[in-house]
């Protein structure tokens, strides 16, 4: 395949994949998103299942599904009427449905603690570490930031880095800040399933479009640091959605969390690291 078409068809999935996030929480409509692509709607379904391995309406629900997981457990003070609706579904009763033929439990229960015998074997790998981490609560403005998406939280997501790292330097920027973009709870998705993004925001004007862009919404995050080695990470995402959110009187939103990278686990030889994580959230 030539590069144009490959590079196109990238572009295309992934435009799809950024527009089923941002819209998560309403009825997407994919004709809106044909015509802004100006592509036909048979090119688009044909285009991300060769990207992503299934097609949009599967990933929609999925995804949907997996939100919805997230906020039964970390937003308390919401119904599960209004996490449904948060998630985008129009009525309780094709949510319950749903989530029971996904989850085999109703979301009842699994906000009464089923989830964590759903979700113990992917907490084998975790040491159910404590952080004792106070975190800033601000407000930030929308960003755009030039990506490359990885699916699956493993060492492999340096080989990403290090592709857009290339990218970087080919295209002679020099001043940017590394971002990472986590769109999924690892304590409730296997890893191999997350979805993670590879992101960079420049301050100088970028000629080469070969990467797509996407936007981080403006929106009131709490900002934490925190500095370790390859792991923490994920034993910090546990306990600040499962420990630090569901005690501190926020909830959180489909918006993703991402950190900013001072220096990147993934790029530097002793896979240590010192970042800022921004958790999206809101006050009820």
């Amino acid at each position: 395949m030539k590069k144009e078409t490959l590079q196109k068809r990238t572009q295309i999935a992934n435009a799809v994949m950024y527009y089923i996030y941002r819209y998560i929480d309403s009825d997407i409509n994919l004709d809106t998103l044909c015509q802004e692509l100006q592509i036909s709607k048979f090119y688009m379904h044909r285009i991300f299942k060769k990207e992503f391995g299934k097609n949009i309406y599967a990933s929609i629900k999925s995804i949907r599904l997996q939100k919805a997981s997230n906020l039964l457990i970390t937003n308390r003070y919401s119904t599960i009427s209004q996490v449904a609706s948060m998630c985008g579904y129009s009525s309780s009763a094709s949510f319950i449905r749903a989530f029971k033929q996904r989850f085999h439990t109703t979301p009842k229960q699994w906000r009464e603690g089923a989830y964590q015998e759903y979700s113990k074997n992917i907490l084998r790998i975790y040491n159910q570490k404590s952080f004792d981490i106070e975190p800033t609560i601000l407000k930030l403005p929308k960003q755009r930031c030039y990506y490359i998406r990885h699916q699956g939280y493993d060492r492999s997501i340096k080989q990403t880095w290090q592709k857009l790292h290339t990218w970087l330097l080919c295209n002679d920027i020099e001043h940017y800040t590394q971002v990472g973009l986590h769109h999924d709870n690892p304590i409730i998705t296997p890893l191999s399933e997350c979805q993670y993004v590879a992101g960079v925001i420049v301050e100088d004007a970028v000629g080469d479009t070969s990467l797509p862009s996407l936007t981080i919404p403006q929106g009131v995050y709490a900002k934490f640091h925190l500095e370790g080695v390859y792991g923490d990470v994920l034993e910090f995402i546990r306990w600040v959605y499962h420990r630090w959110l569901v005690e501190s009187g926020y909830e959180t939103t489909t918006t993703p969390s991402f950190a900013i990278y001072h220096k990147n686990h993934f790029l530097s030889q002793d896979e240590h690291f010192s970042l800022e994580y921004y958790l999206p959230v809101r006050f009820v």
